[in-house]
C-alpha cells in the first residue's frame, strides 16, 4: 500500500484553549501538511469568548472543513487514510463521547474511526481539578491507544511568554505524530 499521505485531522472541541487548535492549524499549514477540521458547535461559543478571530478566519486556516453533524464525511471512514487525529482542545465531554464510543457528532465519530483504525489520536483535554470518573475515562482511552496530552506549561523551555507556551506544547503534540514544528526548544539541544 502507499504511503499514508501527510493528512491530519484536527478536531477542536468547546473547552477553554482554543488558541491551541488555531495555532495547530497554524503550524500544520507551514508544515505543508494537509488539514481537515472539525469544530464542535461548542467550540464556536469559546472561540467568541477567547480569541478576536472569526470563525471564517478559523476554518480558513484549514484545507478542509466539516460540518459537525456531517457524519458522512470523508474523516467518519476509515478507508480515509490519515496520520491520525488531534483534539485542541479536548473537553471532558468529548473525550467521554469517544471513550464510551457512543458519538453524536463527527468530531467524536472521527476520534472513534482512529482508534479503530488503530492511527495515533492525541487529546489535549482541558480541565482541573480532575475527579475520579475524568481518571477512569483517561485511563480507558490509553487502554484504546489514545494519547492523553494535556496542554501543561514545560518551563525549562524558559518561556518568554503566553505564546512560546503555546508553540512549545503544540511541538510536543507535532512530536507524537513524528512532525517537528521548529518552535520547540528541546532539552539538552
Amino acid at each position: 500500500m502507499d504511503q499514508t499521505p501527510n493528512r491530519l485531522v484536527v478536531g477542536i472541541s468547546g473547552a477553554s484553549g482554543v488558541i491551541y487548535g488555531i495555532r495547530m492549524l497554524e503550524t500544520l499549514r507551514a508544515l505543508k501538511i494537509e488539514t481537515h477540521l472539525v469544530l464542535s458547535k461548542a467550540a464556536e461559543v469559546t472561540l467568541a469568548h477567547e480569541s478576536d478571530l472569526k470563525l471564517a478566519q478559523v476554518r480558513a486556516l484549514a484545507d478542509h472543513c466539516h460540518r459537525p453533524e456531517d457524519i458522512g464525511a470523508a474523516p467518519a471512514s476509515g478507508s480515509f487514510r490519515t496520520l491520525g487525529m488531534v483534539i485542541a482542545p479536548c473537553s471532558v465531554r468529548t473525550m467521554s463521547e469517544i471513550a464510551t464510543g457512543v458519538t453524536s457528532s463527527l468530531l467524536t465519530r472521527a476520534a472513534d474511526v482512529a482508534l479503530k483504525e488503530r492511527r495515533r489520536l492525541v487529546l489535549m483535554v482541558r480541565e482541573t481539578p480532575l475527579h475520579s470518573g475524568h481518571l477512569r475515562t483517561m485511563l480507558a482511552l490509553s487502554e484504546m491507544g489514545a494519547i492523553i496530552a494535556p496542554p501543561v506549561p514545560a518551563f525549562y523551555a524558559a518561556p518568554a511568554n503566553l505564546d512560546d507556551m503555546v508553540d512549545h506544547t503544540i511541538g510536543r503534540v507535532l512530536d507524537l505524530f513524528g512532525l517537528d514544528s521548529g518552535r520547540l526548544r528541546r532539552w539538552g539541544e
